[in-house]
């Protein structure tokens, strides 16, 4: 019996995937868990396994497109069995899905599929779909997870199907061409059409002539906004389109931190291994005041707020091609050494390109630093669906008020923006103070 190969979810975020290579080719003998194709998502390749033994007999999905999760990418078929060919892009729910989800089969499944595409639903818009003619496929859904209601299947019946979802860049594109957009298949997050899906509508409706195939040299240099570029700019946006974000600002006196990391530093100069930072205590400290406002380690997924009993800390790592974001899990439970050490190997890993799905995955809370900048502070963007992100300024010499004296101290600023769906300024920015504390005495973080 054939196998479809979908597009995995890689992530507790993930909602699409890019197929970046093709292992095999169409008719190659493939075995069971060996290396299939990779997919680019959460800013890094992942290779993914084959879920059953036989021949690849159809890919459906070409190197360079993006589908969303669940969508159909190859069917593997035992010898002999010719199943039949499926045309474009077929959805669906990713195979590690939960399995436990209210579903019911839609009366509009693709044909030669060998199985029907399952629609969540409610027992009452099931029922009322049934009474009066209505695909469930066709209905946009309301509920958590997109679950379709009865008061969706009550609308959808009198007002007729929605205006596909289209980005205002793929919309003027159609306008001016005078494309259908219903016709045009989307691929962007949960099927909206984005420029490229456009564009691969007037590549199938009409072929350049032969005479106006060379494009005439441009004076503007373009770069693509592809890869890493592109999930980071899609990131961004959802990031400010989705959450209330505010940041609060506050100045640390952290001369006993650069106290402390010198005595670090000299206690353990001769273990080449260890070395130390301001980042590596900011960590730390960061982790415990998360301890002490759980609130601040929580994601908000649909309309619940999940609070974290262990603290996965993201560290910003920049790359010449983006920004990337691996996490330290369980940062609450490592000493200074042990995060100086882990921290330093997952940087070298994002340099390498050699990070794991779990390294990038299921964050908490993020620390994002840009003292080597030279920057004072700055307004860091939230990683969804985390509820907050401290930004690090640079430690610089300047005179302060210290035991009601005139003295050089060292500074830092710190910038922490928090999701104010999720929590009230009053508690963000005691978690703020908290963290000021700790670095303006390292030692509380003992206690």
């Amino acid at each position: 019996m054939s196998v479809n190969v979908k597009m995995p979810k890689l992530g507790m975020t993930m909602k699409v995937g890019k197929v970046s290579k093709w292992h095999k080719k169409e008719g190659d003998a493939v075995e069971k868990d060996e290396i299939l194709l990779e997919v680019e998502t959460e800013k890094i390749t992942n290779k993914v396994e084959s879920p059953g033994a036989g021949t690849l007999f159809q890919i459906v999905i070409p190197e360079g497109e993006t589908v969303p999760v669940g969508t159909v990418l190859a069917v593997i078929a035992e010898a002999g069995e010719q199943p039949e060919r499926i045309q474009g892009v077929q959805a669906g729910e990713p195979d590690d899905a939960d399995a436990g989800a209210e579903a019911s089969p839609a009366a509009g499944a693709a044909s030669g599929s060998g199985e029907e595409k399952r629609i969540l639903s409610t027992p009452s818009a099931r029922r009322l779909a049934k009474e009066l003619g209505v695909d469930l496929v066709m209905v946009p859904g309301s509920g958590p997870n997109g679950k379709i209601k009865e008061d969706d299947v009550r609308k959808f019946h009198e007002e007729g199907p929605p205006a596909p979802k289209i980005t205002p860049v793929a919309a003027e594109m159609a306008r001016q061409e005078g494309l259908d957009i219903a016709a045009i298949v989307g691929t962007g997050e949960n099927g909206k059409i984005t420029k490229e899906d456009v564009e691969r509508a007037l590549a199938a409706k009409t072929a350049p002539p032969a005479a106006t195939a060379a494009a005439t040299p441009s004076p503007v240099k373009t770069i693509p906004m592809a890869g890493m570029r592109k999930v980071i700019a899609d990131n961004m946006h959802a990031s400010l389109q989705n959450a209330a974000q505010l940041t609060a600002f506050t100045e640390a006196d952290v001369t006993e931190m650069v106290r402390f990391r010198d005595v670090v530093r000299e206690e353990y100069k001769q273990d080449e291994s260890v070395k130390v930072s301001y980042n590596d205590i900011i960590i730390m400290a960061t982790a415990r005041a998360l301890k002490r406002h759980p609130i601040m380690n929580s994601i908000l997924v649909d309309d619940e707020i999940l609070l974290h009993d262990s603290v996965h800390l993201g560290i910003a790592v920049a790359l010449s091609e983006g920004l990337i974001v691996p996490k330290l899990r369980d940062a609450d439970k490592k000493s200074l050494i042990q995060i100086a050490k882990e921290a330093r190997e997952l940087a070298k890993k994002a340099r390498e390109g050699t990070l794991s799905v779990e390294d990038v995955t299921d964050g908490t809370f993020t620390i994002t630093n840009v003292s080597m900048l030279g920057m004072d502070g700055f307004t860091p963007v939230l990683n969804p669906p985390e509820t907050g992100i401290l930004g690090i300024g640079r430690v610089i010499e300047k005179p302060a008020v210290f035991q009601g004296e005139i003295a050089i101290r060292h500074m830092m600023t710190l910038s922490l923006t928090f999701d104010h769906r999720v929590v009230d300024g009053a508690p963000a920015m005691r978690f703020l103070n908290t963290l000021a504390r700790f670095l303006a005495q390292p030692l509380l973080l003992l206690t």
